[in-house]
């Protein structure tokens, strides 16, 4: 039975590794197949591994059969961008932002003639507009269960996509979002009302009033945000600093709705009511305890899972949970292990892209590191003992699994959990829960101090300079050998040749990333949406060209992209950072990598006092002159001129650091944002250095800049638009695009092909564009401009 689970999992993840989906009608001639297998005498091993593969087809078919339903509900590419009227209910606990706040749609009726909208959609609502951030005292609009009459504007679910990074359409397809948009000022706006009586919708204003009394008693403390988390499982108020204070301690899984904090409610419940059910004499002629103790105890992890939101290590707790009261309903002894395979079965069979989500697989890798350390032992160990060998399996488990989603593992992370398990699990948690029942400011506020003085040694440790180990990402086949590796370590004391199991954990630390050789040049220009990030390697030298837009206070393409990918791409330092001038969408990401990666030097076209260069190591301008030379590529500075420091009255974008890389095979252009008279400057200037084999298009393709002198004059055989989806700006312009087109080279946009790294090699310019090089079926189709 644990293989025919494990197999139906199996083939659900088989299936989001297509690039497309296959016509599930061809599994029919299958049936007969499985039904022989499963009349035929167990013994025959034919039968079993018939079985085996029948229920991978199976989990392979489900997934494929729900990825079609859910695909087919979608936003018509004619009504992307287009006012559409809708009357639907606030589904969600809305999010709030820096300019407002988010929240998903139940669309119930569209009143626009011949509009389609999905019946989920997520929907963005700014206070004072799209460019203005909403007032220090900004109160939520939208509630949970309200109905209301909206004008959105929507578009098809569609994020960046690199190596190492996260993939917003994934995670969209998974919450069923299938259009996203922002509220249109309207004079039909109106809340139609109040509250809609569903079980979900109460569920989540169960969760609002919850959020709203944690804000009134513990408004402006510092962890209220936390203590909101480990209730109502709402991570909206957990800022950026102490989430890195807790991945680099390994304990994040404890600051959200864990799988240890269900169980320990479950469990309270349980033993309050098999205590109070065994004394009434009445009720236990009617049901013994033990059964009632179980259902209550599953009742009140199902309660707590839904106002959490009911996220993957939730459900597997619950679905666990489940297994074993029903096993202690009918009599029934069953395996610790089987009861995780039917969990995993179940979260699989209600949510198949579940095995997309990194929670997933680190939910489901602890309990069955926990339970594979604690089989096969002859006698109980003391549980001081048990407890500490049960949290070193759970870390020696989970290296491989973390080095291959976040290509990081906390050092610290046995100390640390070692006491923030029973503080937060035992103090924290069911002071929080209290608090958000009895209407007592104290309970609350003491839960605070012990989280307070939790965080000063959470961060204390977090400090320590080598708290977290950080590689490369692992070669995918060395992940599955590293788990065995582990699996044979952690075999019982006594058993022979433990040590073997070393070797096998070896080649995912050992593998590095192929590196250019001398003379060559690998550029990646990463999808950053509406901004623009470039990196550049030679043999022993990276360098940075930009760091992307800012999305918010809190979340900014460096953090969310470019860290990341340098980190999957084994450069643990750069050699040089080049912010080319003073906008949002190229500078905007800049502190978060400075803050998470050494850098040796930093030049720009910032002006003095920019909060940059007060945190930036050896500041400089960047001016036409500067060269030097990294392992035989060379490259040069082309602009701005030194004189124009002295200008003030010239635009940022006229200022931006003009960068010509030439290796041994080839070079690439950077020009940045710079415009027509900039571009004229160059060509008066220097017109012979501006040739060059890539070009990235300045200022993202707009009609003020790639005039048709400065082209020519260039003339690359590879060109690279760098832009969001369906920007605000309508960049590239097509008549730009059409200039591109004359020349004859090769056309690539960021919105179409995701990150386009760049090869400069021997056998000439290699050009891979990252939708193409792993396809997904989820991955929205975008104009090609090529």
């Amino acid at each position: 039975m644990r293989s025919i689970l494990l197999a139906f999992v199996g083939g659900a993840w088989l299936l989001q590794q297509q690039p497309a989906l296959p016509n599930v009608l061809w599994g029919l001639p299958l049936l007969p197949c499985c039904a022989a297998a499963y009349f035929l005498p167990r013994r025959v091993v034919l039968s079993r591994s018939l079985l085996i593969f029948c229920a991978l087809a199976a989990g392979f078919l489900w997934a494929a059969a729900l990825a079609r339903y859910r695909l087919a509900d979608e936003l018509p590419s004619a009504w992307e961008g287009r006012d559409i009227e809708l009357v639907g209910v606030v589904a969600e606990l809305p999010r709030p932002q820096q300019r407002g706040e988010r929240f998903l749609f139940d669309v119930e009726q569209v009143l626009t003639p011949q509009a389609h909208v999905p019946a989920r959609i997520s929907l963005a609502y700014y206070a004072a507009g799209f460019r203005e951030k909403s007032p220090g005292n900004f109160i939520g609009k939208f509630h949970p269960g309200e109905r209301w009459r909206l004008t959105a504007r929507l578009k098809h679910p569609h994020g960046s996509y690199n190596p190492s990074g996260f993939d917003f359409e994934a995670w969209a397809l998974e919450r069923n979002i299938r259009a996203t948009g922002y509220l249109r000022k309207s004079t039909t706006t109106q809340r139609l009302r109040g509250m809609v009586y569903r079980p979900s919708y109460v569920v989540e204003r169960t969760r609002e009033g919850v959020r709203d009394h944690f804000r009134d008693v513990l408004g402006g403390q510092p962890y209220e945000g936390v203590l909101r988390a480990l209730a109502i499982g709402d991570e909206s108020g957990i800022t950026r600093a102490d989430w890195q204070v807790f991945l680099r301690t390994g304990v994040n899984h404890l600051m959200s709705i864990s799988g240890l904090h269900v169980t320990m409610v479950s469990g309270l419940f349980f033993a309050l009511t098999y205590g109070l059910w065994r004394r009434v004499p009445l009720l236990t002629l009617r049901l013994p305890a033990r059964k009632a103790a179980a259902l209550v105890g599953v009742l009140a992890a199902l309660v707590y899972a839904l106002l959490a939101g009911f996220a993957v290590p939730t459900q597997r707790t619950v679905y666990m949970l489940a297994v074993v009261a029903a096993a202690l309903w009918w009599g029934r002894d069953i395996p610790i292990s089987l009861v995780l395979g039917w969990a995993l079965f179940v979260t699989v069979l209600l949510d198949p892209w579940a095995v997309l989500a990194p929670g997933f697989w680190l939910s489901f890798g602890a309990v069955a590191a926990m339970v594979y350390a604690g089989s096969g032992r002859l006698a109980r160990a003391h549980w001081l003992r048990a407890a500490a060998h049960a949290q070193w399996a759970v870390t020696l488990g989970l290296i491989p699994l973390l080095l291959a989603l976040f290509q990081q593992v906390s050092i610290v992370s046995p100390l640390a959990n070692a006491f923030a398990i029973p503080i937060v699990s035992l103090v924290v948690v069911p002071l929080a829960l209290l608090g958000a029942i009895v209407p007592v400011d104290a309970i609350l506020l003491a839960a605070h101090q012990v989280m307070v003085w939790c965080m000063d040694l959470l961060q204390w440790m977090s400090a320590l300079p080598d708290a977290v180990w950080q590689q490369h990402a692992p070669p995918p086949w060395t992940v599955p050998l590293a788990l065995l590796g582990v699996m044979w370590l952690l075999l019982p004391r006594g058993f022979p040749a433990r040590w073997l199991g070393l070797p096998a954990c070896l080649p995912m630390f050992l593998l590095l990333p192929p590196l250019p050789a001398p003379g060559e040049l690998k550029v990646a220009v990463l999808d950053v949406g509406q901004g623009l990030a470039v990196v550049a390697q030679t043999a022993h030298h990276a360098l940075l060209y930009d760091a992307g837009p800012r999305f918010s206070d809190d979340a900014d393409s460096g953090s969310w992209v470019i860290v990341p990918f340098l980190r999957g791409a084994g450069i643990g330092r750069l050699d040089g950072l080049i912010v080319s001038h003073d906008d949002l969408d190229h500078s905007g990401g800049a502190q978060s990598v400075l803050d998470a990666v050494p850098v040796g030097w930093f030049a720009s076209s910032l002006p003095p006092g920019h909060e940059l260069l007060d945190e930036a190591p050896g500041p400089r301008p960047c001016f036409a002159g500067q060269t030097w030379q990294w392992d035989g590529v060379r490259f040069e500075m082309l602009h701005p001129g030194w004189g124009s420091y002295g200008n003030a009255g010239l635009k940022d974008n006229f200022r931006s650091c003009v960068l010509k890389v030439t290796s041994a095979y080839g070079s690439l252009l950077l020009p940045a944002d710079i415009e027509r008279d900039a571009e004229a400057e160059l060509l008066a200037q220097q017109p012979s250095a501006l040739a060059a084999d890539v070009l990235v298009a300045p200022h993202h393709g707009s009609k003020t800049s790639s005039s048709a002198d400065f082209l020519h004059q260039v003339h690359p055989s590879i060109a690279i638009f760098t832009m969001g989806y369906r920007n605000r700006f309508g960049h590239p312009k097509p008549e730009v695009v059409e200039r591109y087109r004359d020349l004859g080279g090769r056309l690539y946009r960021s919105d179409a092909d995701g990150m386009v790294q760049l090869d400069f090699a021997a056998d000439g310019i290699a050009v891979r564009s990252w939708r193409r090089a792993r396809p997904r079926y989820w991955l929205a189709e975008s104009e090609d401009a090529r």
